[in-house]
C-alpha cells in the first residue's frame, strides 16, 4: 500500500504539471472559450470511436459513467496510466497563398484507478485533461494612406499567442441498486491556467518614426466543481451475450474564472481581442453497448447544451474586411466502436488473445463562425495486448485521425485543420491473477 501510494502520488504531480506546462493542442479554434475539448475515456474507449457510456466489463476503468463503478471485483484494485502524443497540421488558403502549419506535442494523458468499497459499490479516482488552448497567430494591416489613423504611420502586425489547458479530477462512485441496475455520482473538479496575448507592433513607411508596441495580456484561472449523474442497465445478460444500456448527465454553467487583463504601451489603447465565456456546456449522453465471448459492439450519442449565443468580433480586421463573429453553439456528436478477440482463452496461440478495436466519431465543434458550423470527424485503431493467460493486466495501443473545418474552409476561408494522435496505455490490476488480494485482513500474522 505505501509503494502504491508512492507511485500514485508521482503520477498526480507528474499528470499536473505536464497539463500546465507546455501546449497540449495548436488549434486557431483554441482562440476562444476553454479551447478544444478532449475525448474522454480510457484509451481503449477511445480507440473504440470514444463509446463506453453503457460499458460493463470487469477489469475496464469506465471514466464515462460512474455507475459503471458498481461492477469491479472484491479485493482487487484497478490502475491505468497513458501517455499520448499529438500531430496538428493547419492548412488555409489566403488571397490565393496557401498557408501551412504544423506541431507536435507528448504528455502524459491521464491516470486513472479504481477500486470496491462494498458489494455491488464501487469508487473510482481520476486525473485527465479535459480541453487545451495552444495558438500563434500573425496578421499584417497592410499601409492604407487612407486609412485616418494608420495612413500617418505605416503598416502594423498583430501577433495572438494563446496555451493552457483544463484539467478535470472526477471523484465516481457507483452501486448496483438491484440486479442488473446501477446508479453513479461523481465529483468533478476542473482547474487551469489559461493566457492569452496580444501584441500590436507599428511599422513606420519613413524609417525615422518612432512607434511603440501594444502588449496585451488575459490571464484566465480556473477552479470550479462541477456533478455528473449516470445510470446502466443490463437489458439482456445470460451467459453468452450480455446488452446494457446507459446514460449520463453532466451539470453545466459559468466557470466564473479569475481574471487579470493587462495593457503595456506609451498610450492608452484599448484591448479589442475579444473572447467568449469560459464555462461548460450541459451534456446528455446516451448509448447501448453489446457483448459476447468475441465481439464489442458500441454506440452512444452525445447533446452539449452550450447555451445562449454571445457573439465576439475577432481582431485583426482592416477597414475592407468584415469582422468575423464567433458564437457557441450546440453540438450533437455520434460515436460507434467495434472491439473483436478471437479466443481469449487460447493457451497456445498469444496473438489470439489480443483485442483489436475500430471506431468512428462524427460531429460538429463548439463554436460558429460567421454562423458557420464546423463538421469533425475521426477514425480510431487500437490494440490491446494481455500480459497474463487469463489476466487483466495489458497494455494498449491507440491511434486516431480527425479532421475538422472541412465543410466550410473554401467557402468561409476558415483553416482546414487535420490530427494524428498515438496512445500507450498500462492497464495494472492487483487482484487473483497475481496472487494478491487487496483490502482482506490477513488471517494469519
Amino acid at each position: 500500500m505505501k509503494l502504491f501510494a508512492t507511485i500514485a502520488c508521482v503520477v498526480f504531480s507528474s499528470l499536473a504539471m505536464a497539463q500546465t506546462s507546455s501546449i497540449n493542442a495548436f488549434s486557431p479554434y483554441t482562440m476562444y472559450g476553454v479551447g478544444e475539448i478532449n475525448t474522454p475515456g480510457t484509451l481503449a474507449m477511445r480507440s473504440m470511436g470514444g463509446v463506453g457510456v453503457a460499458a460493463r466489463q470487469v477489469g475496464m476503468i469506465n471514466l464515462l459513467n460512474p455507475a459503471g463503478m458498481s461492477l469491479v471485483s472484491r479485493k482487487s484494485m484497478l490502475l491505468n496510466v497513458e501517455l499520448e502524443g499529438q500531430n496538428y497540421y493547419n492548412y488555409q488558403t489566403v488571397a490565393g497563398a496557401e498557408k501551412k502549419s504544423a506541431y507536435n506535442s507528448f504528455n502524459i494523458r491521464q491516470f486513472a484507478l479504481q477500486m470496491p468499497l462494498g458489494k455491488g459499490l464501487g469508487v473510482g479516482l481520476s486525473v485527465a485533461p479535459y480541453s487545451s488552448v495552444g495558438y500563434r497567430m500573425m496578421y499584417d494591416h497592410e499601409y492604407d494612406p487612407m486609412d485616418p489613423v494608420w495612413g500617418n504611420v505605416g503598416r502594423v502586425n498583430y501577433s495572438y499567442q494563446g496555451e493552457g489547458d483544463v484539467t478535470e479530477v472526477k471523484l465516481a462512485l457507483g452501486y448496483e441498486l438491484f440486479k442488473n441496475f446501477s446508479i453513479g455520482a461523481a465529483l468533478q473538479y476542473y482547474w487551469g491556467d489559461i493566457d492569452r496575448t496580444y501584441v500590436m507592433t507599428p511599422v513606420s513607411i519613413t524609417g525615422n518614426g518612432s512607434y511603440s508596441s501594444i502588449v496585451g495580456e488575459s490571464e484566465y484561472g480556473i477552479s470550479r466543481v462541477k456533478a455528473q449523474f449516470g445510470v446502466q442497465w443490463n437489458a439482456i445478460l445470460t451467459s453468452r451475450r450480455i446488452l446494457t444500456l446507459g446514460a449520463t448527465y453532466d451539470l453545466g454553467g459559468d466557470l466564473k474564472p479569475s481574471v487579470s487583463n493587462t495593457i503595456a504601451g506609451d498610450a492608452t489603447v484599448q484591448d479589442d481581442q475579444g473572447t467568449l465565456p469560459l464555462s461548460l456546456p450541459k451534456q446528455l449522453t446516451v448509448g447501448a453497448f453489446y457483448q459476447n465471448a468475441r465481439w464489442s459492439l458500441g454506440l452512444d450519442y452525445t447533446f452539449q447544451g452550450w447555451g445562449d449565443n454571445e457573439y465576439v468580433e475577432n481582431t485583426g480586421s482592416n477597414s475592407t474586411q468584415a469582422p468575423m463573429q464567433v458564437a457557441y453553439t450546440d453540438t450533437h456528436t455520434i460515436k460507434a466502436g467495434v472491439e473483436f478477440v478471437p479466443a481469449r482463452f487460447d493457451a497456445r496461440r498469444f496473438w489470439r488473445r489480443w483485442s483489436y478495436r475500430a471506431g468512428l466519431r462524427y460531429g460538429s465543434f463548439c463554436q460558429t463562425y460567421n454562423q458557420e458550423k464546423l463538421h469533425e470527424m475521426a477514425v480510431t485503431v487500437g490494440l490491446g495486448v494481455p500480459l497474463k493467460f487469463r489476466g487483466v493486466s495489458a497494455i494498449d495501443v491507440g491511434f486516431e485521425y480527425g479532421r475538422r473545418g472541412f465543410n466550410v474552409d473554401e467557402a468561409a476561408g476558415l483553416v482546414r485543420q487535420q490530427y494524428f494522435k498515438f496512445a500507450v496505455g498500462f492497464k495494472l490490476f492487483g487482484g487473483a491473477e497475481n496472487h494478491e488480494y487487496w483490502f482482506m485482513r490477513p488471517k494469519y500474522d
